[in-house]
């Protein structure tokens, strides 16, 4: 095997935990191959540079290895390598919000008329 679709891929290396997830990503605009954007369709091959954005985090992974079967995660662990800035830029993320400070609690149940004002600022009717 000497290459293997983009959204297999990323199913396979445990980055969605849905194939339907991976390519509705690459559909997003969410991943790039080699610095163009990527659609579910298009093939990785070994060697090759992907950038992953997803709720974990923004990835930056060089391919190493190819699979389209999700095996378990040491095995998923061996299809690629983060880059060094990338586990950087990712920890620092995570420091970031870790330092964030918690919004108090209301001191009270919000009223009905609450309720609206908060609906109008969210935009929703």
């Amino acid at each position: 095997m000497d290459r293997v679709r983009i959204d297999k891929w990323l199913w396979a290396a445990r980055f969605f935990k849905t194939r339907s997830l991976a390519a509705k990503a690459c559909e997003l605009g969410r991943v790039e191959c080699n610095g163009q954007k990527a659609k579910p369709a298009r093939e990785v091959r070994a060697g090759d540079r992907v950038h992953v954005k997803n709720d974990s985090g923004d990835f930056d992974l060089d391919v190493r290895l190819l699979s389209d079967t999700r095996g378990p995660a040491p095995v998923a662990q061996t299809l690629y390598q983060e880059t060094d800035a990338s586990k950087e830029s990712r920890q620092r993320a995570a420091e970031q919000r870790k330092s964030m400070p918690y919004a108090e609690p209301p001191e009270h149940k919000p009223s009905k008329r609450d309720r609206r004002n908060l609906n109008r600022l969210r935009g929703r009717m």
